[in-house]
C-alpha cells in the first residue's frame, strides 16, 4: 500500500482547569488532541470547547490554533504518512462532523470512563483523542492497539505510527510569534 499522503495529529496543553484536572489522571503534559490536514495548521479539528471563554459547551469544532485561547499553549505535532484512500476517508469523515456539528456533544462520561477503564460510548458524542482515534481507525489506520474509547493523548504521543515534526510553543511553530529563532525548533 502506498502511503504518499500526510495528515497529521496536534497534541496541546491549553492550561485550561480541565486540562489540568485531566493531566492528574493521565500524568501526560500534553492533554489535548486535534487532527490537522496540513502542517500550517489551517485545518484542525477536534471536540472541545465551542466558545474558550465556556468549558461546558463543547463539542465538534474546527480549531483556530493561532486564536488566543492558543496563545500559551504547549505542542507537539505528529505526522502520519497514509494512502490516499485513507487520507480521502479521513477528510469525508472531518467533513461529516463539520456538516451535521449540532448532533455532535463532548463526551465527558467517555472520559471519566478512560479513567476507570470502561468503555463508555455514547452516540453523537467524543472527546478529542476518542475522535482521533475513531476517525483513523475508521480510515483503516489502527493509531494505538486499544479501543478508541479508551484512547488517551499520551496514547498517541507514544504510537509508532506517529512521526514527531515539531515540540514546544505552539504560536512560536505556528507563526504567532516574532521570533526568528522559532524555525530552528521545527525537527522536520
Amino acid at each position: 500500500m502506498n502511503r504518499d499522503k500526510e495528515i497529521y495529529v496536534l497534541l496541546t496543553d491549553t492550561g485550561t482547569v480541565l486540562t489540568k484536572i485531566i493531566r492528574t489522571f493521565t500524568k501526560d503534559p500534553l492533554n489535548h488532541a486535534s487532527i490537522a490536514f496540513d502542517s500550517d495548521l489551517s485545518e484542525v479539528y477536534s471536540f472541545g470547547r465551542k466558545n474558550p471563554s465556556n468549558p461546558f459547551f463543547a463539542g465538534f469544532v474546527k480549531e483556530n490554533v493561532r486564536g488566543d485561547f492558543f496563545e500559551e499553549s504547549m505542542c507537539a505535532l505528529y505526522r502520519c504518512n497514509v494512502s490516499q484512500a485513507a487520507y480521502n476517508s479521513i477528510r469525508t469523515q472531518v467533513q461529516h462532523f463539520e456538516q451535521y456539528q449540532d448532533l455532535y456533544k463532548y463526551n465527558l462520561v467517555g472520559m471519566l470512563g478512560v479513567v476507570f477503564n470502561i468503555e463508555w460510548e455514547r452516540r453523537y458524542a467524543y472527546f478529542c483523542s476518542q475522535f482521533v482515534a475513531t476517525v483513523f481507525e475508521r480510515s483503516g489506520v489502527s493509531l494505538v492497539d486499544k479501543s478508541p474509547l479508551l484512547v488517551t493523548p499520551g496514547d498517541l504521543q507514544h504510537t509508532p505510527e506517529l512521526e514527531l515534526v515539531y515540540h514546544g510553543r505552539l504560536h512560536s511553530y505556528a507563526g504567532c510569534e516574532s521570533m526568528p529563532a522559532a524555525s530552528a525548533f521545527r525537527t522536520a
